[in-house]
């Protein structure tokens, strides 16, 4: 269990670059559309070589042959989980500072229990009612930065976070959940609309992402056919590729790695609680690269909640 909260704050590191550039391109005058469709083409160029110059260029082709396989539920997933999430994430951008989408984006913490019920999981009270009080701390954050902000750029900000927080665990959960044969699972409608894939690509953490990402590619297109952004400046390709890196391929990877390897919804859960650090890294990162200021008493206080939420969590799991 400590493994996997480890494994878990390590990819909020990485993860929380994501709203730094995605806010520096945002202010640069950088399309959002851009600013979430460039990610995945870098991620699927950068995934190509890594697989091939570590060796596993044969089980990344596999890889594809599997997406081919399953085309219309690896669509389904990457769209959702990859394609829907960072849209809506990267539009909130244009709107808020990174630290309010990071501090929205939490809410992903409570929106995976209603997931995992979606799957038929069920998780204790005690790891729900840790959850909450994570976000609280992520709450006090919110409202005390939120003072120095106009509420229309707060809403304009968040509200597309709401969805986000949805889509992101909810496409990541349909992959979990063909990995362990959902024909021996309870809940009826699963075994008719999710596949069962046994294979050895889906052990792989980079394969998985590869996967999700070859989804997500047909929404992009459409969105791009459809609303014809402006063409990207350089310094929109370059950030997009350091999101790619550090986010995309490092941080997502990670994460998955981590979730694959819980055996328990709790564990699940925990995993994605993790993901609460996000907002420290934030704003540490706004604060040195953006000139973002650091939280006051308030914002320390709700740190410390967020960091008390997963003490409890490992104490809950009696490491």
């Amino acid at each position: 269990m400590l493994r996997l909260v480890l494994t878990g704050i390590l990819a909020a590191l990485f993860f929380s670059s994501t709203f730094v550039l995605n806010r520096a391109m945002s202010l640069e005058g950088g399309h959002w559309l851009w600013t979430a469709s460039l990610r995945y083409m870098w991620m699927l160029v950068l995934l190509c070589i890594w697989l091939a110059v570590t060796g596993r260029g044969r089980l990344g082709i596999k890889a594809l042959h599997l997406y081919l396989r399953h085309w219309l539920f690896w669509t389904i997933a990457g769209s959702v989980g990859f394609g829907v999430f960072y849209a809506l994430i990267s539009f909130s951008a244009s709107y808020a500072p990174g630290w309010v989408v990071a501090a929205t984006w939490q809410l992903t913490i409570l929106a995976t229990p209603v997931v995992l019920l979606l799957f038929g999981r069920r998780v204790s009270f005690r790891a729900v009612l840790f959850t909450f009080i994570v976000f609280a701390g992520v709450l006090l954050i919110n409202i005390e930065q939120a003072t120095a902000v106009p509420l229309r750029d707060v809403l304009l900000g968040a509200l597309p976070v709401l969805g986000a927080a949805f889509a992101y665990p909810l496409g990541n959960q349909m992959v979990w959940e063909a990995r362990i044969a959902v024909h021996e699972h309870d809940v009826p409608y699963l075994r008719r609309l999710l596949p069962t894939i046994d294979h050895p690509a889906m052990d792989d953490a980079i394969c998985r992402v590869l996967l999700l990402t070859l989804g997500s590619i047909p929404l992009w297109i459409v969105l791009l056919v459809w609303l014809s952004p402006p063409m990207p400046g350089a310094g929109q390709l370059l950030m997009t590729l350091l999101v790619a890196l550090f986010s995309g391929v490092a941080a997502t990877s990670l994460f998955l790695g981590a979730r694959h390897m819980a055996g328990s919804p709790s564990e699940l859960a925990a995993v994605d609680c993790t993901q609460a650090m996000e907002v420290v890294f934030t704003l540490a990162g706004e604060a040195l690269l953006l000139g973002g200021t650091l939280p006051g008493f308030m914002g320390w206080a709700g740190i410390v909640l967020t960091l008390l939420g997963l003490v409890l969590y490992l104490q809950m799991q009696k490491i």
